[in-house]
């Protein structure tokens, strides 16, 4: 993983009248870095990933992607949400291809990537497929497919997971483990599971409650693929727990 700090956030501050929800947020991401967020019911979990994503403005404090202000015109940045979101008139193949589409890339770029996607998502037999005629966890594997196809600079989720099964969890979790090895890229992932960040993250930012500052940052010295029932894993996901608990 690169060194390089991909993202840098400076004292972010949001506020809706009197009431403030995210104070003096400050941290890096590194080039290549998976970050879990996680914080308290309530904290402001989501108003922070909007906040990165440009959705809404910010109060005050600074927002940097390559060390300039992070600008959805220039950089590329992609979301996957809770509910699965693809477009219900395109196929999976046109859904995957359709981002590239929108930036007028070249054909061949993207008829490359989205074999590509394709192949690492196991969407191969699916792509003349519409969604309504998928399961939900494979809807989420082309929305999945979709943000990693456009080579994001930072790649934001908002608790994808949240409706599923244990079982899918897992293995959708274990996928985008792959497509992010595969692909390096960076990504911040929002979850209320604090065994998901655990089992997914470099580096777990653990936020205080409302209003939301980063807490603590906590590097996981973890081996992929993880084992959640080692006793280091359990460690780290007990203190991770606690420290959600207390505040």
């Amino acid at each position: 993983m690169s060194e390089q700090k991909k993202v840098e956030v400076k004292n972010l501050c949001k506020n809706y009248g009197d009431l403030e929800v995210l104070k003096n947020c400050t941290f890096d991401i590194k080039s290549g870095e998976f970050v879990c967020v996680v914080g308290p019911t309530g904290c402001g979990k989501t108003t922070f990933l909007n906040t990165l994503t440009c959705l809404i403005p910010p109060t005050s404090g600074e927002i940097l992607i390559d060390g300039e202000p992070a600008d959805p015109r220039k950089h590329n940045l992609s979301f996957v949400f809770q509910e699965p979101s693809a477009m219900p008139w395109l196929t999976v193949e046109k859904n995957i291809r359709f981002g590239m589409e929108l930036k007028n890339w070249p054909e061949e770029e993207i008829s490359q990537k989205t074999e590509e996607i394709l192949s690492l998502m196991g969407l191969v037999r699916y792509r003349n497929s519409y969604p309504h005629e998928l399961s939900t966890s494979t809807e989420q594997k082309v929305v999945i497919g979709r943000a990693f196809a456009l080579k994001p600079d930072l790649l934001l989720m908002d608790e994808p997971y949240g409706q599923m099964d244990i079982k899918t969890r897992f293995y959708l979790e274990d996928e985008v483990i792959r497509l992010w090895k595969e692909l390096g890229s960076t990504i911040v992932f929002i979850t209320h599971n604090v065994e998901e960040a655990c089992y997914l993250a470099d580096r777990v930012l653990i936020l205080s409650q409302k209003p939301a500052s980063v807490k603590e940052s906590l590097e996981l010295d973890l081996p992929r693929p993880r084992d959640i029932t080692s006793s280091k894993f359990i460690e780290y996901r007990t203190y991770v727990e606690a420290k959600i608990k207390w505040w």
